[in-house]
């Protein structure tokens, strides 16, 4: 290391894109068991919004600088850390602090950058990845032959939910909000793409499934959702919840969970321990990064933006109109 500072990305008060400013910061010093990676780039993610505006607490020990994944090079390791050298090129899960030139990460959350992948796409891995493992997969159990709909198809999220469903042979149906991104949806695999807008998603499901309905639904709505999705649902359906952007309350009818066997679930990933995280990380390191390295599964980026315009990738994601990923170049 040459310097002791660093140029960051701070939130100077709760408020819109413009409380994000470039400052000074001293470069981190890993702990035994973390890396510090000279970041070439960083994702932006819907948390990073809800942070900036203070509805999204950050946890205990974690960084006040936003940013929850990055790709770049180890510059210096832990004392305790086996698995990864100066001079590796990763990308990692973060619990904050990837808007900067250098970023802490612990050993467990890095992965190797995917062969052949630019580390710009690699900012956008980790996030996205970490998350539809865990909700579509783990939780929500889906195994080849089934079915999957996706909310918001066209996020970042969801261009990988779909992805890496047909990637595992389930069928795939996905909602978005244009006539443009519902395209997008049925270009990564989605056997038909709904505007939410336009077309009710319970009748087109239904539909399109011969009245069966979908085994599992990835739901990142919530709020007036959640009764309309039980009736997507098929016998034994699971609902996996991860966000909820059309609020936190609903009015169910339980006899329909209980008739039809479905489920309910969801999680969340950034409280999660660095030793759930890293068990995360070897389930993708096993089962998806060969996908990436074959070329099956692609990250999909909307637009890049300066460390320094934050701010503009910010009022973009909140504009909703991107598809796929934005990422900050360092």
């Amino acid at each position: 290391m040459t310097t002791n500072t660093m140029r960051a990305i701070e939130i100077s008060h709760p408020g819109g894109p413009e409380v994000l400013v470039p400052v000074d910061r001293p470069v981190p010093i890993p702990g035994p068991d973390d890396v510090l990676i000279r970041v070439a780039a960083a994702g932006v993610n819907r948390p990073d919004v809800m942070q900036r505006q203070g509805r999204y607490p950050v946890p205990p020990g974690a960084s006040d600088i936003p940013g929850l994944e990055v790709a770049g090079e180890i510059v210096e390791v832990g004392a305790l850390v086996r698995d990864w050298r100066v001079g590796d090129r990763v990308c990692a899960l973060v619990a904050g602090g990837g808007y900067a030139e250098y970023c802490l990460a612990p050993a467990p959350q890095c992965l190797p950058i995917p062969r052949g992948m630019d580390p710009v796409y690699a900012a956008a891995v980790p996030e996205t990845t970490f998350t539809v493992w865990t909700n579509v997969f783990e939780r929500g159990h889906l195994v080849q032959g089934e079915s999957l709909l996706v909310h918001g198809g066209s996020s970042g999220i969801g261009t990988t939910a779909i992805q890496l469903a047909r990637a595992f042979g389930a069928r795939v149906f996905a909602t978005a909000g244009s006539a443009e991104k519902c395209a997008a949806c049925t270009a990564l695999g989605a056997e038909r793409a709904f505007n939410y807008r336009d077309v009710d998603f319970v009748s087109a499901v239904r539909e399109a499934t011969g009245g069966r309905g979908v085994d599992v639904i990835l739901d990142m709505v919530a709020g007036s959702y959640i009764p309309r999705n039980l009736d997507a649902l098929a016998m034994n359906g699971r609902l996996v919840i991860i966000a909820f952007l059309g609020g936190t309350k609903a009015e169910i009818d339980a006899s329909v969970v209980l008739r039809r066997w479905l489920t309910i679930t969801g999680s969340t990933l950034r409280p999660r321990s660095v030793e759930q995280k890293g068990a995360i990380a070897r389930a993708l390191l096993e089962n998806v990064w060969p996908l990436f390295e074959s070329g099956a599964v692609r990250v999909v980026v909307h637009a890049t933006f300066p460390l320094a315009q934050a701010a503009e990738a910010h009022r973009l994601m909140e504009s909703g109109t991107h598809i796929g990923k934005i990422v900050l170049k360092v």
